[in-house]
């Protein structure tokens, strides 16, 4: 399955039931602790507001191309509406999220508000009342559920411990999921895992375990342990623990253990970590993938989402190329779409790393090149190259190019270590990418005067430099085709 994936799960749909919140994201900068009392003052630049809890479950179903509905309860209040514009925004016109959000008079919209500077975590606010949800609403939850089993193929429970997965909601959509035949895959947040009785596959993290079972799943073999624990205390047919740095462990009721390690090249922010790793779980079993092999494609979505900054979530083709890059070696990981590669930009920017940008078509690399991308990668921190693609190539160098075609001119550009990202494109000018991306450095060779490079007055606007690298002489892509012979008649 992992072999031959292509991240289609467009023809699936996964109900996901649980605790819906809003989370909002405010980023700024510090600079001098306030006068008032020895705390650091927060200059904010900007705020995100996204869909939390179980709605980031059904967040991440959606940007994998899948189809969520999303039940749950929220206040209302101000907050509700936002949570009910988000998921709206979400679906679209293709309709792709459909909501059911109960909003009983006692209720209150669950609301996290997260405070980062420097790329850090500065501060968390949660404005909260926890409160189990009456028999009432218990019985307009599971009626909904009902209502819309028969469009679903597999089931997530986010439980985040707010009071909307009570033991009756929990019993009661369990009972209609395994008489409809449909997979439920719980995300528990009690040390009782009885409660999820009847769940098809649980997906535990180590603490959790830990808090539940009394073992501590940092080697393969205690994992084991408490998985095979888990299983005897409950009708379940399979137990998924995720443990962090070391990967995650599927313990099934019948059949092998398997242990996996983790993914991911760099953690950046871990929050959401799980709602990526179990909204892909649950597309990927509902895409007919065996349990090891639907969790090792959620593991490399989690090895992904991890990298990015704040609660983030994976698309199809980032997954896509991530499974690539695991079959082919880590410098087909450097080659990405623009919009993948605006999201690394966006985590060195919050590092304090200037971004260096040059382009060309690098048909045939020689010294000259070599030395191009040497100094340009010395005047920043980061270097991405933009490459013409071959039809772009073709109208500005003539039918006969390139020499190289675009798959070969990016394997070889990706495997310099002066570059750390490609990125194709298919136009006759990188402006657009330069716009996109704007650059601190943007490089060109000197045979360029400076109000000849494109990009040049765009990106001195913002206050960047324009860095023309000497020329090394001897050596001309045009001049080596030129001698290129080729023999006829065989």
């Amino acid at each position: 399955m992992i072999d031959g994936f292509d991240a289609d799960f467009s023809q699936q749909t996964v109900l996901v039931l649980g605790d819906v919140m809003l989370d909002t994201w405010i980023y700024g900068h510090i600079e001098r602790i306030s006068p008032e009392a020895p705390v650091p003052v927060l200059l904010t630049d900007r705020r995100r507001e996204m869909l939390g809890g179980a709605g980031n479950v059904a967040r991440n179903l959606i940007a994998l191309g899948a189809r969520a509905i999303l039940i749950g309860v929220i206040g209302d209040d101000q907050l509700g509406r936002q949570v009910c514009d988000l998921a709206d925004e979400m679906s679209g016109a293709s309709g792709r999220m459909r909501r059911k959000l109960l909003a009983p008079p006692y209720a209150t919209t669950i609301h996290k508000t997260r405070y980062i500077a420097a790329g850090q975590h500065v501060l968390r606010v949660d404005d909260e009342i926890v409160r189990p949800v009456d028999q009432n609403v218990a019985g307009q939850l599971i009626a909904e559920f009902v209502g819309a089993l028969s469009k679903t193929d597999a089931v997530v429970l986010s439980d985040y411990a707010k009071g909307t997965l009570t033991e009756t909601v929990i019993g009661g959509v369990v009972a209609a999921a395994r008489a409809a035949g449909k997979p439920v895959i719980a995300d528990p947040k009690s040390r009782d895992f009885s409660r999820y009785n009847g769940a098809t596959i649980l997906t535990p993290n180590r603490s959790e375990v830990l808090a539940a079972t009394g073992i501590d799943c940092t080697s393969d073999e205690d994992a084991e342990k408490a998985g095979r624990l888990v299983l005897a205390q409950t009708d379940m047919a399979a137990i998924v623990i995720t443990r962090g740095a070391e990967g995650f462990t599927v313990v099934p009721r019948d059949g092998e253990v398997t242990h996996v390690g983790a993914r991911a090249r760099s953690v950046f922010d871990v929050s959401g970590a799980g709602d990526t790793f179990i909204a892909t779980l649950a597309a990927s079993l509902a895409a007919g993938a065996k349990l090891v092999d639907a969790a090792g494609i959620a593991n490399v979505a989690a090895g992904l989402v991890v990298e990015k900054a704040g609660t983030a979530t994976v698309t199809a083709g980032e997954l896509s190329q991530a499974m690539h890059d695991a079959r082919h070696g880590a410098d087909s990981a450097k080659v990405l779409t623009l919009d993948a590669a605006l999201e690394h930009v966006e985590r060195w920017r919050i590092n304090g790393l200037r971004v260096g940008f040059t382009n060309g078509c690098f048909d045939l690399l020689h010294p000259g090149h070599i030395t191009l991308l040497a100094k340009a990668r010395a005047a920043c921190d980061r270097l991405i190259v933009a490459l013409n693609s071959d039809a772009s190539v073709k109208r500005l160098k003539g039918v006969n190019r390139p020499i190289q075609n675009e798959t070969a001119r990016t394997t070889v550009m990706a495997s310099l270590g002066s570059v750390d990202l490609v990125v194709l494109f298919d136009a006759d000018t990188p402006m657009t990418l330069i716009e996109a991306i704007r650059p601190d450095t943007l490089v060109k060779g000197a045979d360029y005067v400076e109000d000849e490079v494109v990009g040049a007055s765009f990106v001195r606007s913002y206050g960047g430099t324009v860095y023309l690298v000497p020329i090394e002489q001897g050596h001309s892509t045009s001049a080596m085709v030129s001698r290129i012979s080729i023999p006829r008649g065989g």
